[in-house]
């Protein structure tokens, strides 16, 4: 993930045979560290949630109103490229009672599952949920927040984006789903704007039709860092954005835009902004 946050490495995966541009995607997520990324994006100044211009804030913002409009609800959301981060779901959580997180990476998954059973050493989101129940307005306390994620996620699967079944043949997972949120995971993962493509139909699979997809991605992006990795992206503009989803089945409902402001351009990657997507699957797709 980058700062705009690429997710690492949902579905890198491929054997020697297959795509030479998926394979040495894939190879490079071998070297993706879990902590380095959390630091790179989640740390100050990235990390600051003080000032209303940051990423950060605008980012929980945008899932925050959208939930808050009731349209994305039911019982089964699957979150797509969970990367190590669980933010994106603080707001969901009180919409959907069984949520799956997914990654690629085993060390991802590691670093979920040390936050989901609140063991010693893992990752601090409390100022994020603090900040989801401010601006959510609604007096929950920050630890009822965690408590009502920890308790509605149900299981941390391997996922592929890059297989036409993405969760493999007998997932766990419940499907189809009522809803899909996706975090920095498909630009990050795909070496070309096809293989976005192709990647966005196979997670489509996942949700049934009239279902939410809620994804969230770099704009202009084309490397960032994780520890030793330095991983490619495929740059993105807004129109690409809209293109892709409309080719997919969806009726998009919001598009929003962030451009990344000079002082959170630390080095760590060379994103020129974010979007959020609200897309809702067409039935017949």
């Amino acid at each position: 993930m980058s700062a705009a946050d690429p997710n690492p490495a949902a579905g890198a995966a491929l054997d020697s045979h297959a795509d030479p541009g998926r394979a040495a995607v894939a190879s490079a997520y071998q070297r993706f560290e879990p902590r380095a990324y959390l630091r790179n994006n989640y740390a100050p100044p990235r990390g600051d949630l003080s000032s209303p211009d940051g990423v950060g804030p605008w980012k929980l913002r945008c899932l925050a109103q959208t939930f808050a409009t009731g349209e994305v609800s039911g019982r089964t959301l699957i979150d797509i490229g969970s990367g190590p981060t669980i933010y994106q779901l603080l707001s969901a959580c009180t919409h959907f009672e069984d949520i799956t997180m997914t990654d690629f990476l085993e060390a991802n998954r590691q670093e979920l599952g040390l936050w989901l059973r609140e063991e010693p050493g893992a990752f601090d989101w409390s100022t994020y949920s603090q900040h989801v129940c401010l601006i959510e307005g609604k007096g929950e306390l920050w630890q009822e927040k965690e408590r009502q994620l920890r308790a509605r996620v149900k299981r941390v699967l391997h996922i592929d984006v890059h297989q036409p079944q993405p969760l493999g043949a007998g997932s766990l997972a419940p499907l189809p789903a009522d809803a899909l949120v996706s975090a920095f995971c498909l630009e990050a993962v795909s070496p070309d704007l096809a293989s976005f493509q192709r990647a966005l139909d196979h997670i489509t699979t996942l949700l049934r039709p009239g279902g939410h997809l809620l994804l969230i991605g770099a704009l202009e992006e084309s490397w960032y860092l994780a520890g030793e990795a330095r991983l490619v992206v495929v740059p993105m503009c807004k129109e690409e954005v809209m293109d892709a989803l409309v080719r997919s089945g969806y009726e998009v409902r919001d598009l929003r835009t962030y451009a990344m402001p000079a002082c959170l351009q630390t080095g760590v990657d060379d994103v020129k902004g974010i979007f959020f997507a609200w897309a809702q699957k067409k039935v017949g797709v």
